[in-house]
């Protein structure tokens, strides 16, 4: 009896064995077939534009406050023939000198098909945000001039789509250079009582 036992304890740890080992070859496969098909396609990050920025408000006042409320408008193109492209989240927002001016402002989740464009134009604000003295002063300079140069950003996360597959997520981060004319409203467009719109067209960079 005692031997019978001990054989039906071996059969069940050599079933769980084989289980283990038939379930690490399929995952093994599975993330090789993945790498071969990332490999031969070989994806290209999207690109982005930054097409417009429609300024409703920019006013930096004592001690070091910056009140800022825009609308930007982002173009971004799949240039892969073959893969396709999930935003799982996207956030964007202002930066003036690498310090941040806005809140976040987060895009809606969108997949993005073979060659396809799209175009969103969030409302990116901040109210009486404080910034550092010497971008107070930088700032005040740069708007004596006429021209004021910030960074839009986007940051989120996007995966990749392959026919049936699709990857885990990856991080995406997009700057676009804005120069804004605010010292000229007639550069731009008058929008309402006191909106302006601005035409950028500026290529931004992506990395992934």
């Amino acid at each position: 009896m005692s031997k019978d036992c001990g054989n039906h304890g071996g059969g069940k740890e050599a079933a769980v064995r084989r289980i283990c080992a038939a379930v690490i070859a399929f995952i093994i496969i599975v993330l090789v077939t993945i790498f071969l098909v990332w490999v031969i396609l070989r994806p290209t990050k999207p690109r982005f534009v930054l097409q417009d920025a429609t300024v409703f408000a920019f006013n930096l006042s004592q001690p070091n406050l910056l009140t800022t409320n825009f609308q930007v408008t982002f173009a971004s193109r799949n240039p892969n023939s073959k893969i396709g492209i999930y935003y799982d989240r996207l956030h964007v927002y202002a930066t003036y000198r690498n310090q941040q001016i806005t809140l976040r402002t987060a895009i809606p989740p969108t997949y993005q098909g073979h060659k396809e464009d799209n175009v969103w134009s969030p409302f990116v604000y901040g109210t009486a945000v404080p910034i550092a003295p010497y971008n107070s002063v930088a700032l005040g300079d740069e708007q004596g001039r006429g021209f004021v140069g910030l960074m839009i950003r986007a940051d989120g996360r996007v995966r990749w789509k392959v026919g049936t597959l699709v990857t885990g997520k990856y991080h995406i981060h997009v700057r676009c250079p804005a120069y804004i004319n605010l010292g000229n409203k007639a550069a731009g467009v008058l929008v309402g009582d006191s909106a302006v719109k601005y035409t950028l067209v500026t290529k931004c960079s992506v990395n992934v």
